[in-house]
């Protein structure tokens, strides 16, 4: 398999090693992104069984997502000190335990202590994931590699309602964290065995940083989930403001910093900015697509939750497929020309959603997602090889926790954006056209880095050409 050949001059680990490391990876990946799936799912049946309110139970996310988002950039930069390998055991060590006390749990208070430990442990491996594809692949396949990566995302995403709906159909709630827990403990074996060893950074660690960085991250979660439930102005305010002043204080701290958590240098490269405002912004539009869709074919077409999880099917799937073959070609053509041509299909496709109402079919509904997720799946492999093989390798962990912070962020204020407007009486499909308008702009940032990249890529041409 072309993955895992060897060729003279590559860098990364030997092909037959890749293997297992990958397989460690993508166990680890499908962990934390299928249990986030489950849950969401389960949370009426957990919220029921422990005898507690659904806003309460929706904490049992929240909390998961909130500790995760905030703590993404402070593991990036941790993995320097400590290296990539040892912060992705401990995320792994963590999950993994934290899953077990969940599965333990009787009360909703006890569950949510494990829920914030096991997002702890999911930002502990999802800030690094990208930076260790790019340190086991040699550079010719980090495109390739990449897509393998968008393949695992979607598959998980995927699965998970449906494998919710199924153990939930025979056991009770509890089984949906038990099942991280051999799941995990392989997936551990693995990485301890197969995950490249390298030398820890000399210095030491911007602990201001860190804290605003969390305070930053934490403030603006918690100030988007209040936006999007319609939730009094000035708890929203407040939690904007500090999200402000914490934002001010970290770019004031990097800047001064001996030893920044996030070097504000990496931002001076075009390619890599560029690359970075395409993935906020087409994330803001999947993110406000996702929470649109479920309310339109819940409160105005009539499918049960079940149903409307398997009518997004299709924009996952088409992820799985498309992904690994956009990183292919992303490490021959140029990717800004791959990134944009997906771009331009997803905005068609939320224009083609905008327009569907009650009268549109399964199929109609069906085709305009698949096409959104074409679209998506051709877009983010080659820009997230952009963003990774613009910095030299020395910056990959801090590459790494931008590219998960930022999706992050997207997809929080797409939600936020969906709540505002139903608060404001909006209907749904109007923020879907919110959706298509943040994606043109992002269609626009990968037009503008065009020849940028066109440059680069002709440049390690010639680089594998003298090897």
């Amino acid at each position: 398999m072309r993955l895992f050949e060897t060729r003279p001059g590559d860098d990364g680990l030997p092909g037959p090693e890749r293997a297992l490391a990958v397989l460690a990876l993508v166990t680890g990946t499908l962990m934390a992104v299928v249990d986030t799936t489950m849950i969401n799912l389960a949370l009426p049946t957990i919220a029921a069984d422990l005898n507690v309110s659904a806003s309460r139970a929706v904490w049992i996310t929240n909390l998961f997502q909130v500790v995760c988002a905030a703590f993404l950039l402070v593991f990036a930069g941790i993995s320097e000190l400590i290296t990539r390998r040892r912060l992705y055991l401990f995320g792994l060590a963590t999950f993994v335990a934290a899953a077990l006390g969940a599965a333990l749990s009787r009360n909703l208070e006890t569950l949510l202590v494990f829920r914030a430990f096991q997002g702890l442990g999911a930002a502990a491996t999802l800030s690094i994931g990208p930076s260790l594809y790019r340190a086991i692949f040699p550079s010719r396949l980090l495109g390739s590699a990449l897509g393998l990566s968008a393949l695992v995302v979607a598959g998980g995403y995927a699965a998970g309602p449906t494998l919710s709906g199924v153990i939930l159909s025979f056991a009770d709630w509890p089984w949906l964290f038990a099942l991280n827990v051999p799941l995990g403990l392989c997936s551990l074996w693995l990485a301890k065995r197969a995950l490249p060893r390298e030398e820890p950074r000399k210095g030491s660690f911007d602990v201001v940083g860190a804290l605003l960085s969390v305070v930053m991250l934490a403030s603006f979660f918690i100030a988007m989930d209040a936006v999007s439930h319609a939730a009094p102005i000035w708890q929203s305010g407040g939690w904007a403001l500090l999200t402000v002043l914490a934002c001010g204080g970290f770019i004031a701290r990097q800047r001064r910093a001996p030893y920044p958590l996030l070097p504000l240098s990496v931002f001076a490269e075009p390619r890599f900015t560029l690359a970075v405002s395409a993935s906020g912004l087409a994330f803001i539009g999947q993110g406000l697509t996702f929470v649109a869709l479920s309310f339109f074919y819940q409160e105005q077409m009539g499918f049960s939750p079940l149903e409307t999880a398997w009518l997004f099917t299709p924009w996952p799937l088409a992820i799985m497929f498309v992904g690994p073959v956009a990183g292919r070609l992303a490490d021959r053509i140029n990717p800004s020309i791959l990134s944009s041509t997906g771009l331009s299909l997803l905005i068609i496709g939320l224009i083609a959603l905008a327009l569907v109402d009650e009268s549109t079919g399964v199929a109609g509904s069906l085709w305009r997602t698949a096409l959104c997720g074409i679209g998506f799946g051709l877009f983010q492999p080659p820009n997230n090889r952009e963003m990774m093989g613009s910095l030299p390798p020395e910056r990959s962990a801090n590459v790494s926790g931008v590219m998960s912070t930022t999706r992050t962020v997207g997809q929080s204020f797409g939600v936020a954006l969906v709540g505002a407007a139903l608060a404001l009486g909006w209907p749904v499909q109007v923020t879907l056209w919110l959706g298509a308008i943040t994606t043109l702009l992002a269609l626009l940032a990968s037009v503008a880095r065009m020849p940028l990249a066109r440059r680069a890529l002709h440049a390690r041409r010639a680089s594998s050409a003298g090897q």
